[in-house]
Parts: structure tokens; C-alpha cells; sequence
């Protein structure tokens, strides 16, 4: 019937979703309001994400891709990571962990640490760069070339 008088039976429904929907919403924001905390974190984390950032995926793992040496203790781990033609050397040890760009390039890096970047580093003439702490939790890097941003994946120290 609805069909003859000009009405859609589907608007009629999507519209009935949309305010149960709703209704759920409020409901759910008076009962189980979310923490000011956490809303203050994941706005401080979508802060931190560059939409126009380009991935820098892990293509090395020491932990999972190297052969382990017997005996050796406080070996420190080695990451790489490639976007494009740039490829990121990173050595991670107990008192921090330094690194190399590759091609050679003034790069800006930040490590990212939940939803706050650390100081800024700037590379040397030859790429390298250090950071005296010791990443805690999940880290990435954040890294301002003259070709944009990139960005590592996330990892746990």
C-alpha cells in the first residue's frame, strides 16, 4: 500500500534505526558515560595521526627474524623499516635507541609514545640519529622528510 501513496517502506525503517540508535546513544551516555580520561586520550591520539602519512612497514625484526646467538645476553634489538625508497635502521637497547635514514637526509623524528610524541630529534649530515630513553609501552617513530611523512608501525619494547 505504502508504495501507491509515494512513500518508501525502507525510509520508513532506516528512520525507525536512526532514532532507536540515538535513543541507545543517550542511554548508554547516562548509564556508562565514558571516562574523561579516556576521551582526553583518544583525542590526544587522533591528534597525533597524519592523514597524509605513508606507512613505514617492519620488514626486520631481530626478535622474530634473526637467529639467536648462544650465550649472548643484552643483545640489543634491530628494526628496519621501508616506505618508498626510504628505509629507517633502528638499534633498540636499555639505554635508548639511535638509528640511520637511508638515503642519507635531514629527516625530523619524533617517537611516538601512546598519545604523546617525544622531543623532536633531527638527523645528522649521514642520516643518524639517537634517543636517550629507552621507549616503555608502544612506540613508533614519526618521520618529517622533504617527500612528507611517514610513519612506523607500532611496537612494545
Amino acid at each position: 500500500m505504502s508504495e501507491h501513496n509515494g512513500e518508501d517502506p525502507n525510509d520508513t525503517e532506516e528512520l525507525g534505526f536512526d532514532l532507536l540508535e540515538e535513543e541507545l546513544r543517550q542511554a548508554a551516555g547516562i548509564l556508562d558515560p565514558v571516562p574523561a580520561e579516556l576521551r582526553q586520550i583518544a583525542v590526544e591520539a587522533f591528534a597525533l595521526h597524519d592523514l597524509d602519512a605513508r606507512i613505514a612497514e617492519l620488514t626486520f625484526d631481530s626478535v622474530v627474524d634473526a637467529i639467536p646467538v648462544r650465550g649472548a645476553v643484552d643483545v640489543p634489538r634491530m628494526l628496519t623499516f621501508h616506505a618508498g625508497g626510504v628505509t629507517v635502521d633502528v638499534e633498540l637497547t636499555a639505554q635508548g635507541l639511535m638509528g640511520q635514514v637511508l638515503p642519507p637526509q635531514s629527516v625530523r623524528i619524533e617517537v611516538l609514545r601512546g598519545p604523546q610524541a617525544g622531543a623532536p630529534l633531527t638527523t645528522d649530515d649521514m642520516g643518524r640519529f639517537t634517543y636517550g630513553e629507552p621507549p616503555a609501552g608502544p612506540f613508533a617513530l614519526r618521520l618529517r622528510t622533504g617527500e612528507g611523512v611517514l610513519v612506523t608501525d607500532w611496537l612494545t619494547a
